[in-house]
């Protein structure tokens, strides 16, 4: 059974959100098909749908960002909640304004900063409640509220709100640039970027007065019934064409700091500053903690108004100087050209060849959502704002990042990253290490503009500083990296370390995900294994091998199923593979239960599979988690999500378990379950993710497994082969290499290997190693309609683990 937990598309989507049902299906066939502009995509762009995953628990924004680019400036339908975890969802009805950062397909929220809406009319000061907010304009379609009824050129009521509906047939958008009209006022917003800058372009449809209001409040909040906390937050007007301001924002990522620049193309007529949403009468500064400005024009429909904005995590004048580096002119359309531009190299270092258009188009989408973090954290000058919030200067030529979603993204992203940008590795990793040092939270969790999160579980920042040197990349700082990481394995009280280190286990009546974290720190043990052995540490090393198979621990062999224990060693009851925990006083598992959690091992899977009785009993363990009930318990989180019996591919702890056959020596089974998630689970629509995006994860999976390759075991550095879906591609994979993968004899109700050739020769094993493909060549395979169940089936031809391979 196959089940993805996801809203229906059309109406039944957008009635749960308190939008029209009777337009929602025309609605959502007419944006899909209109993402792309084909009269400005051209090249690898025009494949990619910015929509996918704005729909359903996708969570992603359809507005202007380069690749791993600063700014991300896109459209806000609603700032609270955890479907507005983006900014924006597909099934709200109208837009607040459009704000430059965003999050990308997170399961919590935080950004939304600096917020632009232009108007005519009454200035508003709030955004009015979300969806529809003039409910006195009513369709055809049994009398709900036509979010296009009203007339061009009628201005907003008076009180309720800035927030405008929008034509939705006239919303576009590319990689790069965005484009929507707002209804309420028939204004025309366009949106593009550079790396840290947004450049907005505002064409007002009718003459007379507008303003365009900036709300330094605006921010996405958990509570609804609670503002955005906002402390520090300035605004000062310099002469009648610029802002600079900041803010302090304590959200997920509390406290932490945002800078800006505000330049217009034309001077406004009056600039009115207001505090607590009171006006400040000739103020040309303010402080506190709401604050906002209405920027005045007498005829604002006499030409095109053009906004950018620049930012910085630094100061203002460091906004201020990216803004002047990156946009000195009012060129829109030049800057919209050079982000096309962009985007073609990146998504050109892959290029797919003979796809049907429906693959092709969630294959570059897909692609896409993997650019799009981490994230830019670093001015042109090269200073940046460090954890320990003090400014830090870069060496020359190199960058700092931010937003990186390790939980999730070590596990498929990052490996994508090594082979597709290998030349940005050093700065990602690197930018790592510098975190280590600078936080006095220790290694990296889950860090966001110089915060440390703490979210998710494990360390697995050790995961992606290992994969890097396993796999040669040497530009970067292991020895400073080792202490600090030393530290948090073998000394912190870290979240229930102390207990992993006495008794082998975190027991399930002391900590909360007590199976999960085990599990996930045994991991984290093998990754800080082979930094040991880099810098030296042997006998750490070999300690920390040892360790790594504490999993062992939670394994009941009795019904073969990883499970909680108590303090004194007994197992926790009662106990259900499908439930969340054994108390009700916390979960044992994180997102996640004892069927998914069962399957976590990814270094020591031949060890692993004895305990399970060898490799015949494994595999039978592997088909029952597929043809398992898909039924959860009604406590289970929304993030256990696309659901094949009890596997959950909306979450990442079931991303490497369909690989996990081809170390049993049933790889035929891989490849079937591969090619039936690739074709089950994907699909360039709003609703076309089967959980949330996470910071380009979701997508790696796809991209990873469509060109036959997936890193069970980052660290090891090889890849398991599954079920290539694209027929022909060619990958660069730096140093004018290039990597090409061809599938002969493809196609549906073909996902079996016959065989594979690597470079014209023979090649019998069931995984390659990064070092081959990272060298270039060309990898064939050859694909049929039935299995032939000798591929990888010998032991020696099966995936290494834990330093070995089978037999």
């Amino acid at each position: 059974m196959v089940t993805r937990r996801r809203f229906l598309q059309g109406a039944a989507s957008l009635a749960l959100f308190g939008s029209r049902p009777g337009l929602s299906a025309a609605f959502a066939a007419g944006r899909t098909a209109t993402a792309a502009d084909a009269t400005a995509a051209t090249g690898w762009t025009r494949h990619v749908d910015v929509f996918t995953g704005t729909g359903g628990h996708g969570h992603t924004y359809p507005g202007a960002a380069l690749p791993f680019g600063m700014v991300q400036l896109s459209p806000d339908t609603h700032e609270s909640g955890w479907d507005a975890a983006s900014g924006y969802h597909q099934g709200d009805g109208s837009i607040m304004g459009f704000s430059h950062t965003h999050l990308s397909g997170t399961g919590i929220g935080d950004m939304l900063d600096v917020l632009l809406m232009p108007a005519q009319g009454p200035v508003l000061l709030q955004p009015g409640s979300r969806g529809l907010p003039d409910q006195n304009f009513h369709s055809k379609y049994d009398g709900v509220p036509n979010p296009n009824a009203l007339l061009p050129g009628r201005h907003a009521q008076p009180g309720r709100g800035y927030r405008s509906r929008y034509d939705q047939a006239s919303e576009q958008a590319q990689p790069g640039y965005y484009r929507v009209r707002l209804t309420d006022h028939d204004i025309l917003a366009e949106l593009t970027t550079t790396l840290r800058a947004g450049l907005h372009r505002y064409t007002f449809a009718n003459q007379g007065a507008g303003h365009l209001l900036l709300d330094l409040a605006h921010g996405y909040h958990t509570d609804p019934a609670q503002p955005p906390n906002i402390t520090d937050a300035e605004l000062r007007v310099v002469g009648n064409d610029t802002l600079v301001g900041g803010r302090r924002v304590h959200a997920w990522a509390n406290g932490r700091h945002i800078y800006f620049a505000l330049k217009l193309s034309r001077p406004f007529t009056r600039a009115d500053l207001h505090a607590d949403d009171k006006p400040l009468q000739g103020a040309k500064e303010a402080k506190g903690a709401r604050l906002k400005a209405a920027l005045h024009y007498a005829d604002a429909g006499s030409a095109p108004l053009l906004v950018k904005v620049g930012l910085s995590a630094v100061d203002a004048d460091g906004a201020l100087r990216n803004l002047d580096a990156e946009i000195p002119g009012w060129d829109f359309d030049g800057v919209r050209r050079a982000a096309t531009a962009a985007w073609e190299r990146e998504l050109g270092r892959i290029r797919v060849k003979d796809a049907p258009a429906p693959v092709l188009k969630t294959f570059y989408s897909a692609l896409y959502h993997t650019l799009l973090a981490p994230t830019l954290f670093s001015d042109v000058d090269g200073r940046y704002r460090g954890m320990d919030q003090a400014i830090h200067q870069l060496p020359e030529g190199r960058h700092n990042y931010s937003t990186y979603s390790l939980w999730d993204t070590y596990r498929a992203q990052h490996p994508l990253l090594t082979l597709v940008q290998p030349e940005r590795v050093p700065d990602l990793v690197d930018g790592l290490v510098r975190m280590a040092v600078e936080s006095p939270d220790g290694p990296p969790v889950w860090p966001l503009q110089g915060i440390e999160t703490g979210c998710m579980i494990g360390y697995h920042s050790a995961v992606v500083l290992a994969e890097a040197h396993a796999k040669g990349f040497r530009d970067i700082d292991y020895a400073s990296a080792w202490p600090v990481f030393r530290k948090r394995a073998m000394d912190d009280d870290y979240r229930g370390l102390p207990y992993y280190r006495k008794l082998g286990y975190l027991p399930g009546d002391k900590e909360a995900e007590a199976v999960s974290k085990t599990l996930e720190y045994a991991y984290d043990d093998w990754a800080m294994a082979h930094l040991a052995e880099a810098v030296g540490a042997h006998d750490d090393a070999r300690a920390l091998r040892e360790r790594s198979r504490n999993y062992r621990h939670l394994f009941d062999d009795r019904l073969a199923f990883m499970r909680p224990r108590g303090s004194d060693g007994a197992w926790l009851e009662p106990f259900d593979p499908r439930g969340m925990g054994h108390s009700k006083q916390w979960r044992d598992f994180t997102e996640s239960n004892a069927w998914q959690a069962t399957f976590l091992n990814q270094h020591d899977l031949y060890g692993y599979m004895q305990l399970f009785g060898g490799d015949a009993a494994f595999v039978q363990k592997l088909d029952g988690l597929f043809d398992a009930d898909a039924t959860l318990p009604a406590d289970a989180p929304a993030d256990i999500a696309g659901m094949v019996g009890q596997y959950a591919h909306g979450n990442e702890p079931s991303h490497h378990v369909a690989y996990l056959y081809a170390y049993a020596g049933a790889h035929h089974k891989t490849q079937a379950r591969v090619r039936m998630l690739l074709e089950s689970m994907y699909a360039a629509a709003p609703d076309g993710i089967a959980g949330n995006e996470d910071c380009g994860q979701m997508s790696a999976w796809y991209v990873m497994s469509a060109l036959g390759l997936y890193a069970v075991d980052p660290v090891s550095a090889h890849y398991v082969f599954g079920s290539p879906l694209l027929d022909h591609a060619e990958i660069d994979v730096g140093r004018d290499r290039v990597l090409t993968v061809e599938s002969r004899g493809n196609g549906p109700g073909r996902p079996y290997i016959q065989s594979v050739t690597w470079n014209g020769r023979p090649w019998t094993k069931s995984w390659i190693g990064h070092a081959e493909l990272a060298a270039g060549g060309r990898l064939v395979f050859e694909m049929g309609a039935t299995p032939n169940e000798r591929f990888g089936a010998a032991p020696a031809d099966r995936p290494p683990s834990f330093g070995g391979v089978a037999g």
